[in-house]
């Protein structure tokens, strides 16, 4: 009998917090080489935007594993710009809901403290800056001259490496049809390769039946 055909990941692995890989490909290589190039920036801010699930928040923790710096929440903004301009931050989803006007006044002077002090800005968002609903003038000025990338959708490429990373940190073998049939046809996001392994593994192990593309198709119907 022959062995199922199985693919493997030829991209760069990046370890990231809770011992997942951060993978690298054209998707997402502008905003892995920016974190790369830290501390030496143009500004003491970066921001990373993109989609939903196209990976933001998984770089922002290989970011902060390397660096050893801090998650904010926006109401944290104002306590950190006080007390510690000079560390490195990340604000994740900024632009989820307007700023608040203390809320922006705190990042214009966290902004302001860590250009001073030697600190950092990480800021994770769905757009970019310049379409952001900034009231204060002076922080949109510094929003916008500081440098800002972005994470496209997950390509084919990375999808199929997340898929198989996911099948096989689960030690599930997988042929390479199963990857391809399933690929077309998933939303592009990492939360829904995450989601189609786990689905995919729960149900071989209740049918205790291997991962083929029927059982992927059947679970690909359910979860429509």
């Amino acid at each position: 009998m022959t062995a199922p055909r199985q693919l493997a990941i030829p991209f760069e692995h990046r370890p990231a917090l809770g011992g997942e890989d951060f993978l690298v490909t054209s998707a997402n290589a502008g905003a892995v080489a920016w974190t790369d190039r830290w501390p030496d920036w143009q500004a003491p801010c970066l921001t990373v935007w993109g989609p939903e699930g196209c990976g933001k928040t998984h770089l922002s923790r290989v970011f902060l594993a390397r660096t050893g710096g801090g998650l904010l929440d926006r109401a944290g903004l104002a306590r950190a710009a006080a007390e510690a301009p000079g560390k490195v931050h990340v604000v994740e989803d900024i632009d989820r809901a307007p700023l608040a006007d203390a809320e922006a006044e705190a990042l214009f002077h966290l902004y302001n403290g860590a250009k001073e002090a030697g600190g950092y800005l990480l800021l994770t968002a769905r757009l970019a800056p310049s379409r952001w609903l900034v009231a204060l003038p002076d922080l949109r000025s510094r929003l916008l001259a500081a440098p800002a990338v972005e994470i496209t959708a997950p390509d084919d490429d990375l999808l199929t490496a997340l898929l198989v990373k996911q099948f096989a940190d689960r030690q599930l073998r997988v042929e390479a049809e199963v990857i391809s049939y399933l690929v077309p046809r998933m939303d592009r996001t990492f939360r829904a390769a995450r989601e189609i392994v786990a689905a995919i593994d729960a149900e071989a192990l209740a049918r205790r039946r291997n991962v083929t593309v029927p059982l992927a198709r059947d679970v690909l119907a359910r979860m429509e």
